[in-house]
Formats: structure tokens, C-alpha cells, sequence
């Protein structure tokens, strides 16, 4: 796993969290077999995978939780998973080997960096965004992920009538996220009304999902499908 510059301005900020023995152990033995090293160069999905299949991407999967449910619900389909934080990189290494999964490949580097030079465009059936970063403070919105560029970035990998799903239990930024997404030309709305949609059952709860529920927090869900 290599380290790579940051751009000047991130929606996420890389913390030393602790890593056990067994994560650590898992970047080193299983990364060659699941990991993907970031080159600003376009990935051949196909071949990644040995075999072509619809493939979603799950944007900073933190713990892995719900894409390691959704590869083992899914063996027909692929998953790619981007985050930045080791100790979530490791702990999703072990599932996947625990399960005995083919169908997964990660990355360890800056989501917008990713999509900008490694994923080509029209070559995701499927993006998932999950409770990202709302960084709260108006100085700081700057930071937030979902922005009216990186919505035309996101859509423009989509195939037609892929399908963009993101969440957050924080709601000035689920008015943010849907003010951003109908804006973009190239995105539909998937709820009735145009407004947010009911909460995916298949959707494994998140670590943040679990605290915004402790504390009383709602939850917002949308989905967006790429236009024909």
C-alpha cells in the first residue's frame, strides 16, 4: 500500500486509529490478493475481476460491515471499496478471507482521485455514498463530499440507468445532498415525489447509522439513476 499526495482540499481527514495484530496482519498478507494499488490510470474491471458483472463502488465503507454483507448476498455481482482508514481496510481483509469472497477489490486512497483516474466513465452499475462526512461547521463546508463537480464526476461513471445511493443521518447535509443531485443534468430522481427514499432492508447498519440512531438522530436516504 502506497502513500500518495493528498489534493489541496479533502472531504476527509486520515487518522492514526489503532490497528490490531489481526489487521495488521491482514494488510500485509491479504492486500496483494484483494487490494488495488492506486495509479492515475483507467482499471480494466473486467479483467480485475477475471469475469464481466454488474460492479458497484462503495464510497468510504469505513468498517466494511455492509459491502462484505452485500458481496456474500450478491456472488453475481462485483464490489469495489474505497476508503482511507487502515484499521477499516484490515478488518473488511479479514471478512472477506473469512468468507472465502472473489467477488471484492479495495483501495486505499482519495475516493474524487479514484473516479477522476482509475474508473472509466460508464463502467459502474452501481455507487454507494454512506453517511459521509457531514463536517458540520459552516467553515468546513467546503470539505462535504457531495458537491455540484464531484455529482457530475459520480454520475458521468454510472452506466445509463446505474444507480447512485447515498445516506446521512445529518439533515442540513441531506438538503445539501439533494439541492446538489437535482441540479445535475445527468441524474433522475428514484423517489416518489422527488424527495428522499425508504431505507434499503439490505442495507447493513453502519457504525455511524448505529450512533445517529443512539442519539436520536433520523435518517435520510436517496437514490439518483443515471439518464439514459
Amino acid at each position: 500500500m502506497t502513500e500518495h499526495p493528498p489534493r489541496a482540499i479533502r472531504s476527509f481527514v486520515t487518522r492514526a486509529g489503532r490497528i490490531t495484530e489481526a489487521q495488521q496482519r491482514a494488510l500485509t498478507e491479504l492486500w496483494p490478493r484483494y487490494g488495488i494499488e492506486y495509479a492515475p490510470q483507467p482499471l480494466d474491471l473486467p479483467g480485475l475481476f477475471g469475469r464481466q458483472a454488474p460492479c458497484t463502488l462503495e464510497i468510504g465503507f469505513g468498517n466494511g460491515d455492509n459491502l462484505l454483507a452485500l458481496a456474500r448476498a450478491h456472488p453475481q455481482r462485483d464490489y469495489l471499496g474505497v476508503e482511507v482508514h487502515r484499521a477499516g481496510i484490515g478488518r473488511l481483509l479479514l471478512g472477506l478471507d473469512l468468507a472465502g469472497l472473489g467477488n471484492a477489490r479495495l483501495l486505499c486512497h482519495d475516493a474524487v482521485e479514484v473516479l477522476e483516474r482509475q474508473l472509466p466513465p460508464a463502467s459502474l452499475d452501481e455507487i454507494l455514498i454512506l453517511f459521509p462526512d457531514p463536517w458540520p461547521k459552516k467553515r468546513h463546508h467546503k470539505r462535504r463530499l457531495i458537491q455540484p463537480v464531484f455529482a457530475d464526476l459520480v454520475a458521468s461513471r454510472l452506466r445509463a440507468r446505474g444507480v447512485l445511493r447515498l445516506a446521512t443521518d445529518w439533515e442540513p447535509y441531506a438538503l445539501q445532498m439533494h439541492e446538489v443531485l437535482e441540479a445535475c443534468p445527468m441524474l433522475a430522481n428514484l423517489a416518489a415525489g422527488g424527495g428522499y427514499v425508504p431505507r434499503p432492508a439490505e442495507r447493513a447498519p453502519t457504525r455511524f447509522e448505529r450512533r445517529g440512531a443512539r442519539l436520536g438522530h433520523g435518517v435520510w436516504d436517496l437514490a439518483y439513476a443515471r439518464r439514459a
